[in-house]
C-alpha cells in the first residue's frame, strides 16, 4: 500500500479489518514519521504460515517426535527418514559479521506503532527478545522469547530505554534470575524480522533441551547465523533490526497499558527497563508487526500451528492424554478442554472420574498449560470420535455427564496468566478442573421453560446452548473481592426443585444479549470474567469434606468486577478515517 498511513491506531485497524476479511500481508511503504516500511498480516491465515514453512513443517513434526523419544527411530526409521538432515539445520552457526550491522540508528527513528487508544505508548509486537544463562554462556544455553517491548512513554527516555514485559514461566526469568545472583546486568538482544521462522520460534513452547535457535533453523532449513565477534551477546546476522542493550537490577519502570489478547488492557506495572546500547538495521530493512486485541486475531495462526506440531507429541509426555486445546476464543489460558482415558476400575458400576484427575493434574504441570484457569476433561471412551476444535459438541457431551456433586475440583492461592485480571492480583487466582465420565445423565433443553422465575435484578434470559442459561445480573457492587450480596441472593432464591435447574450452567453477565449472540461470545464473556475461586456458585451448594459441589446448577458469575481490566474499544475518528479508506475506489478496497 503506497498511500501514507499513520502508525498510531490507524495501521492497527487497518490490519485487524485485513484480517478478519481474510485479506492478504500487506507492505506499507510510506508510514508517517518513519523512514521503514511496516509489513502487517503475514500470518493472516493458517494456509499462508503453511505456505510459509511448505518444506519444513512435516521434518520439523518428526524431530520433535525424536526428542520426546528417540527410540521412535528404530521403531520406524521410513517416518523419520529426512530427520537427520533437518538436524543438521539446527545447530546455530556462528559468524563474524552480517547484513545486520550495515546501519546504527537512533532508538527513536525506529517505527512506532500504537495499536489500542489508551495503550501507554508505541510498542514491538513481534520481537525476538534473545538473551543466555550469564552463569555458563553460549548459544546452547540461549532463550528466544516472544516479550512485548514498550519504545516510548510513561517514564521511559525514548533515546536509549525500552520496557521489557515477561511472564512469569518464561525462559528469559531464568537468566534474569541468574544475572542477579551473580550481581550483573542481563545482556539481553531484541532482534525484529529476518526468516518467519525465528518469529515462529519465539513463541513456540518447546520441550525442554530443545532450543528455539535449533528449532528456527529446522524450520528455516538452514543454520541460523549468530555473529558473535561484535557484541558481548550474539546477534542474529540476518535479522532486519537488533536493538541491543542491558537490564539492571532495580531500575524497573511502570510498562504498560498495552491492548492484549484477552481482549482488555493489560494495566501499567513495573517490568525490567532495558538500557539501549545499540540499535543496528540491515540494508532494506522491513518492520514486521501484529496487533493483538480479542480473539481471533493474527496471533491465532501461532496457535493453530503449534497446536499442529506438538499436538502429536501430548500422548508421549502425557500418558493418557489424548489431546489438550487451548480454547482462543476464550482467550487461550483461561480455558483449556482435554480428552483423556478413563481405565481405572473398569468393572466399577458406578464410574467416575479417577484416571482423568491425574491426567489433569500433568496437565496444569506442564509449561504454559500450567496457566490455564479452567480446564474441561472427557474420556476418550464415551466417544471416541470427540474433536477438540469442535467446541460446542465437546462442551454439550461435558454438559450431559457432568455431575456438580463430584465432578469440580478448585485449586485456590495459585498462578494464572499475567494478562488476566479476574482476580484483581497480578499473576495470581484460582484453577478448576471439570471432569466427567460415564453416560449422559441429563437431556439438555433447548429453550426457556415458561415457568421461570427470577429474582429481581436479574433478567433478560437467553439460551447461551443447549444447557446453558444466560442472564443479566445487576451492577457487580461488592468491593474488596468480599462475596457479593447479589450472587448470595440469586443462589438461595431458588429450590434444587425450580426449573432452572434443568439448565447444567447458568451464567450471569452484564449483557445477556451480547454473550448469547454467538459461541465466541459466550467464551470470551464466560472464562475471561471469572475467577474461578470466587466467581464459581451453585443452587444447593455445600462443602463436605473440603470438597465443595451443588445439587443443582452451576452458576458462574462473568460480570465486570471493579478490579477487571477494561476491554479493548477502537477509537471513533480512527474508524471513521478507516472506512473512508475502505471505501469503493478507495485504497483499502482491494484489500477487504
Amino acid at each position: 500500500m503506497e498511500d501514507q498511513v499513520d502508525p498510531y491506531l490507524e495501521i492497527a485497524e487497518i490490519q485487524r479489518r485485513i484480517y478478519a476479511s481474510g485479506g492478504p500481508a500487506v507492505l506499507f511503504t510510506s508510514v508517517k514519521g518513519s523512514q521503514f516500511p511496516m509489513l502487517g498480516n503475514l500470518f493472516g491465515s493458517i494456509d499462508r504460515a503453511r505456505f510459509i514453512f511448505r518444506d519444513t513443517l512435516e521434518t520439523v513434526r518428526r524431530l520433535i517426535e525424536l526428542k520426546i523419544d528417540p527410540n521412535q527411530f528404530f521403531r520406524a526409521p521410513m517416518r523419520y527418514a529426512r530427520a537427520p538432515f533437518g538436524a543438521l539445520s539446527m545447530l546455530p552457526r556462528k559468524v563474524r559479521g552480517g547484513p545486520i550491522f550495515q546501519n546504527e540508528i537512533a532508538l527513536s527513528e525506529l517505527p512506532k506503532l500504537v495499536s489500542w487508544p489508551d495503550d501507554g505508548g508505541p510498542y514491538v509486537t513481534l520481537p525476538q527478545v534473545y538473551t543466555e544463562d550469564q552463569r555458563i554462556g553460549g548459544l546452547a544455553h540461549s532463550n528466544l522469547g516472544m516479550y512485548r517491548v514498550q519504545l516510548a512513554g510513561n517514564d521511559f527516555d525514548p533515546q536509549s530505554e525500552v520496557g521489557l514485559h515477561y511472564q512469569i514461566h518464561r525462559g528469559i526469568g531464568v537468566h534474569h534470575a541468574a544475572a542477579i545472583a551473580k550481581g550483573e546486568p542481563l545482556r539481553v538482544n531484541i532482534f525484529v524480522g529476518g526468516t518467519p521462522s525465528m518469529t515462529l520460534a519465539a513463541v513456540m513452547p518447546l520441550p525442554e533441551g530443545l532450543s528455539e535457535l535449533g528449532f528456527a533453523g529446522a524450520l528455516a532449513g538452514h543454520r541460523i547465523p549468530m555473529a558473535t565477534s561484535k557484541s558481548e551477546l550474539p546477534i542474529y546476522a540476518e535479522a532486519d533490526f537488533c536493538i541491543s542493550g542491558t537490564i539492571h537490577t532495580g531500575e524497573e519502570k511502570p510498562e504498560g497499558p498495552f491492548g492484549d489478547h484477552l481482549g482488555y488492557y493489560s494495566l501499567k506495572h513495573l517490568f525490567p527497563t532495558m538500557r539501549v546500547d545499540k540499535v543496528y538495521h540491515r540494508d532494506g530493512a522491513i518492520w514486521p508487526f501484529t496487533v493483538v486485541g480479542r480473539p481471533p486475531q493474527e496471533d491465532t495462526t501461532f496457535g493453530q500451528l503449534i497446536h499442529e506440531i506438538t499436538g502429536p507429541v501430548i500422548p508421549t509426555v502425557l500418558p493418557g492424554v489424548k489431546e489438550v486445546h487451548a480454547v482462543d476464543a476464550a482467550g487461550v489460558h483461561p480455558l483449556l478442554l482435554a480428552i483423556g482415558s478413563e481405565r481405572y476400575v473398569p468393572y466399577e458400576e458406578r464410574r467416575r472420574p479417577k484416571e482423568l484427575m491425574t491426567q489433569a493434574a500433568a496437565i496444569l504441570g506442564q509449561g504454559q498449560m500450567s496457566l490455564a484457569k479452567y480446564l474441561f476433561i472427557s474420556a476418550e471412551q464415551d466417544n471416541p470420535d470427540l474433536d477438540l476444535h469442535e467446541i460446542a459438541p465437546f462442551l454439550l457431551h461435558m454438559l450431559r455427564r457432568v455431575d456438580w456433586r463430584r465432578d469440580i475440583h478448585f485449586l485456590t492461592e495459585t498462578t494464572i496468566d499475567t494478562l488476566d485480571y479476574s482476580s484483581g492480583e497480578l499473576n495470581h487466582g484460582s484453577k478448576a478442573i471439570i471432569a466427567a465420565v460415564g453416560p449422559p445423565i441429563r437431556e439438555l433443553p433447548t429453550e426457556l421453560p415458561g415457568d421461570l422465575r427470577l429474582p429481581e435484578g436479574f433478567n433478560k434470559p437467553q439460551l447461551g446452548m443447549p444447557g446453558v442459561l444466560v442472564l443479566s445480573g445487576p451492577n457487580y457492587t461488592a468491593a474488596n473481592h468480599e462475596t457479593e450480596p447479589a450472587i448470595e441472593r440469586f443462589t438461595a432464591s431458588f429450590s434444587t426443585a425450580d426449573s432452572i435447574n434443568k439448565f447444567p450452567l447458568v451464567i450471569l453477565c452484564d449483557d445477556s444479549r451480547f454473550a448469547a449472540e454467538s459461541l465466541n461470545n459466550l467464551l470470551w464473556i464466560t472464562f475471561t470474567r471469572s475467577n474461578p475461586a470466587a466467581d464459581v456458585h451453585g443452587i444447593g451448594s455445600f462443602t463436605r469434606q473440603k470438597h465443595w459441589g451443588c445439587e443443582g446448577s452451576l452458576v458462574i458469575d462473568a460480570r465486570l468486577k471493579p478490579w477487571n481490566a477494561p476491554p479493548l474499544i477502537e477509537d471513533p475518528e480512527t474508524t471513521a478515517k478507516v472506512d473512508a479508506l475502505a471505501a469503493k475506489c478507495g485504497p483499502l478496497a482491494r484489500f477487504l
